[in-house]
């Protein structure tokens, strides 16, 4: 069974077998780690044997939970994802306890999957309270804040940490500079799309219409997400917004961010496009 668990985690690969050998490991190692004593071991060599199984049980143990933690984040299908992380917590509840930032996390990014966006913001919360120093967390939780309306303060402050905790990061072995720094202005890229949004909506419902920091602010996250063109073309598209909101309208810097987020392949492409030809209509009588 330890040797099956061992292959799927070195493959890569996963499949319910590895999830049916987990949930039965704890009653099979419990049954093999106590033997029947053999006649004339003495009580010393048989205390000994006695605890030396318990200590392999233990590690066997140990590396099921491990291999549950590893094995877990491949299942592609949400539910089903979740599903085992239910029936690994009802048959290791002394290990998910251990666990819980992990298992937080997990359950946090499986409901964001599922599209369950109540149970995701509950375990998301979660993992940032048994884990503060969670970057994907705090980032994840202040763009649903901010671009979903919910919570525009806490967006503000998750957003600001995952600034602070991505100019922490530490480059892991085996990852290149260049991949490094991509993952690092990616998270940051997304605090700011959060940041920039937040005051987008604030000026767009206040007196003074002040842009300049939402503006900034999405320049800053669509410089920095180059390698996203999904969230690129949505700050893009944002910035596009802001310049045409401001009075007067910069028509041509709205021009160039709507240009930029519509040649992009994102979600953004179509409605960049369209609020593009507006601009230029509005452009075109400004100049009659």
């Amino acid at each position: 069974m330890l040797n099956l668990l061992k292959g799927y985690v070195a493959s890569g690969k996963v499949s319910d077998s590895a999830f049916a050998v987990i949930n039965q490991a704890p009653a099979v190692i419990a049954a093999e780690s106590k033997p029947a004593r053999p006649p004339g071991v003495s009580d010393a060599d048989w205390q000994k044997a006695v605890e030396e199984s318990a200590a392999q049980a233990k590690d066997e143990l140990a590396y099921v939970v491990y291999a549950f933690l590893q094995l877990v984040p491949r299942v592609s299908d949400p539910n089903k994802r979740i599903e085992q992380m239910d029936s690994f917590a009802k048959t290791f509840p002394d290990d998910a306890a251990k666990n819980a930032p992990q298992m937080n996390y997990d359950y946090f990014i499986a409901y964001k999957m599922a599209n369950k966006p109540d149970k995701a913001t509950e375990y998301g919360e979660k993992t940032i309270a048994t884990d503060p120093n969670n970057l994907l967390a705090h980032n994840l939780l202040a763009y649903d804040y901010a671009i979903g309306r919910t919570n525009p303060d806490k967006a503000a402050d998750y957003a600001k940490k995952a600034i602070e905790l991505a100019q922490q990061m530490k480059k892991p072995e085996g990852v290149s500079d260049a991949q490094f720094k991509q993952e690092q202005d990616n998270q940051l890229g997304m605090a700011h799309l959060s940041l920039g949004y937040l005051d987008f909506t604030r000026a767009a419902t206040s007196r003074s219409k002040k842009l300049g920091p939402a503006i900034d602010e999405l320049k800053t996250a669509a410089d920095l997400l180059a390698a996203n063109p999904e969230l690129q073309g949505q700050a893009l598209y944002y910035l596009g917004y802001a310049y045409e909101s401001g009075y007067p309208a910069n028509h041509r810097g709205a021009m160039d961010a709507l240009s930029k987020a519509a040649s992009l392949q994102s979600s953004w492409k179509a409605q960049a496009e369209e609020l593009l030809g507006k601009v230029k209509k509005a452009a075109s009588q400004a100049s009659e």
